[in-house]
């Protein structure tokens, strides 16, 4: 009888363990969280740009700092079923309700200097 239920045991214990072998059969969903960006829309952007014009080229911002309404954040994460995790960000700051500068993960365009309105 202790012969048979350590052998249930011993094979019990195989048989689970080789359940988490077939982790890899899994369907994992991609996950995209926040403001989707391209490179091409930041390019688009110039100093002295107003908010309204910015939410035109980039949409709704994911953050509106609270105690800066003039500093707008845009993220964007991005994990795909196999594990790999992108992150950007980009933060836009205004002065006086103009476009003054951006910091974060994109590359402003040699353009960016130039107003809109500068012909």
């Amino acid at each position: 009888m202790r012969f048979t239920a350590k052998i249930f045991v011993l094979l019990a214990s195989i048989g689970l363990s080789g359940c988490s072998a077939f982790d890899w059969m899994v369907y994992k969903i991609d996950i995209p969280q926040g403001n989707y960006i391209d490179d091409a829309k930041v390019e688009q952007l110039r100093i002295n740009m107003t908010k309204e014009q910015v939410r035109f080229v980039l949409g709704t911002p994911m953050l509106i700092d609270a105690f800066d309404k003039e500093r707008w954040y845009y993220l964007y994460s991005y994990q795909s079923g196999n594990g790999d995790f992108e992150k950007r960000d980009l933060v836009i700051q205004f002065v006086n309700d103009h476009l003054a500068f951006i910091e974060g993960d994109y590359q402003v365009s040699e353009d960016f200097m130039q107003p809109l309105d500068a012909g």
